[in-house]
């Protein structure tokens, strides 16, 4: 039945303008360049004015005849309470005091206390027992005050509400047996007319019955009991006993109340009586307002309440905040004193703020969440025909409305929670949340046992929300003017759109439908994209496929190409769907294109790379980048070539060999384009320069650029993925055609640029050649004052600038094989310089200084050449040249006693035959004894087959023993294993003795009457081993010693040949002619093999 205030079939004005709020507030979200800041129209009521007025008169009528002391939260003044009514009616000030004087004229209304008497605990037990039969009687004394509000003040008296109530007044509960803890739970409604001097009263007895005494000393349990049987015998029979009573008086109580009062004691026997639990509220009963007496007391609550709440939206939405849910004070004070006046109930008002909730959410922009508290309240105090049937019908059609509004909500939740706004997703999970409690609550399932369940509405409405929304997103992309190029702009558009609602699908929203309800989203919503987008892909690529691909064309199927690998990269796998999806195999549609992708990489790469180079000033970037802006453009203009490899990832493994081919081909070809343009560059800007600094600058930066551009180069194989495609093409390419083809076109790359960089390495080196030439024949040709150290200076300081300034321009790699070519070409200038000042040992010294301090500058520490560099054989062959050639004579000679020492020590075979000596040495006489005991072996070097052997006994070398003369043995007959046994001394210090090279040389000869001696061999004894040298002590037995005959080296040895080309050195040249001698002799009679 429709009430005066409902109108189903309008809306009211002030929805309507909340509808408009909202609608405007979206349209600026959408268009940013709309005015955000509007004024905004005073909202109407949406009632007829008539129903405003019976509205209004209820609302000022509640106030007006407001009873009890407010709540701690309410609003105290009720001018302001007035004053919220009027903005809330928008009531003109001459139209509230107008209605305002007219409900004061209205008659009161009837005052009610409506008193619930609980329960009652530890109660006095008056009864034989131990135990009470409490009953209550109360009632309402008017027009005497209790002063202090405490009964205790005045003088108590057994029989309050009998002796001061009317009997008609007093109310009396029910008796509980047997008990001091009775419960009642029984409501009176009591009367009033003025609440300032009325109070409450309540007595609490014990039914007294006639028992015999016989029945008494039955129930009896202790002493106490015993007293209470004489007690009882001294006062009247069937006399109820007073167990308390409780006085409140009326206008110390809020409007509800709800609290455990004490029970007074009429004595101070028994003061301590219990507790009894009552309940308060202030109601009214006739009211007068017209709205009361036409309507019912919920359908006017209901009205109220949603006026207040529209009021509550729309004044937060004026000030631009939203409505957190929560009534002002002012609000709450009069719904809450409406509520209680009318006694409604805690159930009727929790549905009546569910329909009004629920209606204004449809209209009104407030957040969901103030729905779950009626949602709450009405399941728990639900109980199956509690409600009239007008109700049920209201409160089905409240489901049913708020249902479909919902899922119209969520067809458009990409619009209507858009993520532009932070608290979307909480509002988006809030509005689930309230759809999903109201479909579990038992009212909505005996109401509604037919409504489908809501898992499978929410995945329908998100189904048809997804292909209306993608319906709308393409005609927004649809282009303004026609041709193939702006469809394709326009469908990259929608793409990329689908995929970013895809991406905010799966991140946001389906984390939010799969916790609420259990529904894939994400999963729904790509499954439904993608064959809307393979229909649109499809034809465009057809269309597009009959005439030749432009440039721009190409980019933007490239771009679409791209977007849709994006799309499919989305799938959430066959797990989640049936079937194949219409995008699998999407890049068939795009094959014509390949060759436009392809030559356009190429063409803009080239471009940018000729483009760079122009630009190029040929100056470091700094001190620690040593190449040129040219180089870093190169290595980026590679790694977009590279990332359009990536990009691309054509799926068909043969075709995408050939593409990756195609790719290296060209990053190969447009390196080497750069190494002509950046020489060419360099030729340009150095062209004009008279400064060779300048020129050897930007020379520098040259080698740099391409030693970097080989860096990338060798980077291909990574970035372009060689390894993932090897993988790829193993069932279609033949055994080794990747390598021979990628890798040969990348090795022959960079043997390219290895050219060019020891090319430009060459000629840096070329330059300092020059000076280092010049500074090492200065060296040779200076005066023999000047000491090794100085006369070296000069060049030293000369490649200590050089390099110094090639190490800061030039990156290490370039650096290192600069060294490498200066310090080759050092080598060979110092070897031909030792070889023309063979025979001069002073210039000798200064090339052997010099050597040993170029190895520790090109070494630099550790930051030049490595060790393994520097000591080639060219080095160490140099190095044991000048070492001998800076050498003097007599220290060759040491040197020459020393390796035929060594060569002695070597020989393992006696094939010329030995000698047999005992040799000391006594320091006290400083004299060496040498005892020659006899040779063996010898070879027979006379006609007859055997010699004449004797022993020429000499201290080498001469120039350390100048005056000993040789000694000899006597000579033997036809004996090849003499046995001399002589005994020779001689007189010498044990300085000379302990040297390197001292000896005492054995010379075995052949005596020959008519010409010159034979060479049998010679032996070396060392002097330094000798026992008695080195000691204090006197040698003791002295051990023989057994020398092998060794011959003179038959090809010349290096010291002779050098100590020969000393053709000044008389000393040097008799050694000389000795030792040539000797050699002569061994090269006559040199011993046959097989001896």
């Amino acid at each position: 039945m429709a009430t005066p205030l409902s109108h189903p079939q309008r809306r009211p004005p002030v929805l309507r303008q909340a509808i408009k709020i909202r609608r405007r507030r979206v349209r600026d979200l959408q268009d940013p360049l709309a005015q955000t800041a509007q004024e905004l129209e005073p909202p109407s009521h949406h009632l007829s004015p008539e129903e405003r007025a019976l509205l209004y008169e209820e609302a000022l009528y509640t106030v007006l005849h407001r009873l009890g002391q407010p709540e701690p939260s309410h609003v105290r003044e009720a001018s302001e309470l007035l004053q919220y009514l009027q903005e809330a009616f928008h009531m003109e000030p001459e139209e509230h005091q107008q209605m305002l004087q007219q409900v004061q004229k209205l008659e009161k209304p009837i005052f009610c206390l409506k008193a619930t008497v609980k329960q009652a605990k530890g109660i006095l037990g008056k009864d034989v027992s131990g135990f009470s039969d409490p009953y209550c009687l109360l009632g309402i004394e008017q027009g005497v005050g209790v002063q202090g509000g405490s009964p205790g003040s005045r003088h108590r008296q057994k029989a309050v509400v009998r002796h001061t109530i009317p009997e008609e007044q007093t109310h009396r509960t029910q008796v509980i047996t047997q008990t001091l803890n009775p419960v009642w739970e029984e409501t009176f409604i009591l009367e009033f007319e003025d609440i300032s001097n009325s109070s409450f009263h309540l007595d609490m007895w014990d039914m007294d019955t006639v028992e015999s005494v016989r029945q008494k000393l039955g129930e009896l349990t202790d002493l106490h009991g015993l007293r209470r049987i004489f007690k009882e015998a001294r006062k009247d029979k069937g006399q109820d006993d007073f167990l308390g009573n409780v006085v409140v008086r009326l206008q110390d109580l809020r409007c509800r109340e709800d609290q455990w009062y004490p029970l007074e004691p009429c004595t101070e026997t028994y003061p301590d009586r219990g507790q009894c639990h009552l309940q308060f509220q202030l109601i009214h009963k006739r009211r007068a307002p017209a709205a009361s007496r036409s309507q019912p007391s919920y359908t006017v609550h209901l009205h109220l309440l949603q006026q207040l709440v529209s009021h509550e939206v729309t004044r937060h939405q004026a000030g631009s905040t939203s409505w957190d849910g929560s009534l002002s004070p002012q609000a709450a004070t009069i719904l809450f004193l409406h509520a209680t006046q009318k006694d409604l109930s805690d159930f009727h008002q929790s549905l009546a703020q569910w329909l009004a909730y629920s209606r204004l959410y449809q209209s009104l922009e407030f957040p969901s969440s103030c729905l779950l508290h009626p949602i709450t309240s009405i399941e728990y105090q639900w109980i199956q025909g509690r409600l009239k049937g007008e109700q049920l019908e209201e409160l089905t059609a409240s489901f049913s409305k708020l249902l479909a509004y919902g899922l119209s909500l969520l067809r458009q939740f990409r619009s209507v929670f858009p993520l532009s706004v932070p608290d979307s997703p909480a509002r988006l999970q809030s509005l689930l949340r309230v759809l999903v409690q109201m479909c579990k609550m038992k009212a909505f399932r005996e109401l509604c046992p037919d409504s489908t369940p809501l898992p499978r509405l929410v995945t329908e409405t998100l189904r048809t929300g997804t292909v209306q929304w993608f319906h709308l997103k393409q005609q927004h992309h649809q282009p303004m003017v026609p041709g193939m190029l702006e469809a394709g702009r326009a469908l990259l558009s929608l793409v990329q759109d689908i995929i970013g609602d895809l991406h905010q699908c799966q991140h946001t929203w389906n984390k939010i439908f799969q916790n609420t309800l259990k529904i894939d989203l994400f999963s729904m919503a790509f499954l439904e994209l993608q064959w809307l987008v393979a229909k649109r892909v499809q034809d465009h690529t057809a269309a597009v496929a009959g005439s030749p691909v432009s440039p721009e064309m190409g980019e933007s199927l490239f771009q679409l190409y791209v977007s849709l690998k994006q799309l499919c990269q989305l799938d959430p796998g066959p797990t989640e769907r049936d079937g194949v999806l219409a995008l699998d195999g999407f890049h068939r549609w795009f094959q014509p294109a390949i060759p436009s992708w392809l030559q356009k990489t190429y063409s803009v790469a080239l471009a940018r790379v000729q483009r760079a180079v122009q630009m190029d000033e040929l100056v470091p970037l700094s001190e620690l980048t040593k190449h040129s802006t040219s180089a870093v453009d190169l290595s980026t203009c590679f790694a977009q070539i590279s990332h359009t490899a990536r990009q691309l990832d054509w799926p068909d493994p043969e075709e995408a060999f050939m593409i990756t081919v195609k790719f290296v081909e060209d990053t190969c070809r447009l390196a080497l384009v750069y190494c002509s343009l950046i020489k060419a560059r360099a030729r340009e800007l150095s062209a004009g320069q008279k400064d060779q600094g300048q020129a050897a600058n930007m020379l520098c930066v040259v080698v740099n650029d391409m030693e970097q551009l080989r860096l990338v180069i060798g980077k291909l194989p990574t970035q372009l993925a060689w390894e993932a495609l090897e993988q790829r093409v193993g069932a279609v390419l033949e055994q080794g055609q990747l390598q021979n083809t990628l890798h040969a076109q990348l090795q022959g790359a960079l043997a390219g640029l290895g050219h060019e960089i020891r090319t430009g390495v060459r000629t840096l080196a070329k330059q300092l050649e020059v000076g280092i030439a010049k500074h090492i024949q200065k060296l040779m040709g200076l005066k023999e004052s000047v000491l090794p150290e100085d006369a070296i200076l000069p060049l030293m300081k000369f490649l200590e600038v050089k390099l110094c300034y090639l190490n800061t321009n030039l990156v290490q790699e370039n650096f290192s094989s600069l060294l490498t070519l200066l310090w080759t070409y050092t080598l060979t200038l110092l070897r031909e310089g030792a070889a023309s000042q063979r025979s001069c040992p002073l210039a000798s010294s200064r090339l052997k200084t010099a050597l040993q301090n170029l190895e520790i500058c090109f070494y630099a520490e550790g930051c030049g050449l490595p060790p393994a560099a520097l000591h080639t054989n060219t080095f160490q062959a140099l190095q044991r040249d000048l070492e001998l050639q800076a050498t003097s004579s007599r220290e060759l000679i040491q040197k020459y006693f020393c390796s035929r020492i060594q060569q002695q020590a070597e020989t393992a075979s006696e094939e010329l035959g030995a000698v047999t000596v005992k040799a000391s040495y006594r320091a006290s006489e400083q004299k060496l004894r040498v005892e020659l005991l006899s040779a063996s072996s010898l070879l027979p070097l006379d006609s007859n087959g055997s010699s004449d052997p004797f022993v020429q006994l000499t201290l080498e070398p001469r120039h350390e023993f100048p005056e000993l003369a040789p000694r000899e043995t006597q000579k033997h007959k036809k004996d090849l294993h003499p046995l001399f046994d002589e005994t020779f001394e001689f007189l010498v210090p044990a300085e000379p003795c302990q040297k390197d090279g001292a000896c005492l040389l054995l010379t075995v000869l052949d005596h020959d009457t008519l010409g010159a001696d034979d060479l049998e061999g010679e032996a070396f004894l060392p002097l330094r081993s000798m026992p008695g040298l080195t000691g204090p002590e006197e040698p003791g037995e002295v051990p023989q010693t057994r020398l092998p005959l060794t011959y003179p080296a038959l090809n010349g040895d290096p010291i002779l040949q050098l100590l020969e080309s000393r053709k000044g050195d008389r000393e040097a040249q008799a050694f000389v002619r000795l030792r040539r001698q000797r050699a002569k002799q061994a090269s006559q009679h040199a011993p046959r093999p097989g001896r």
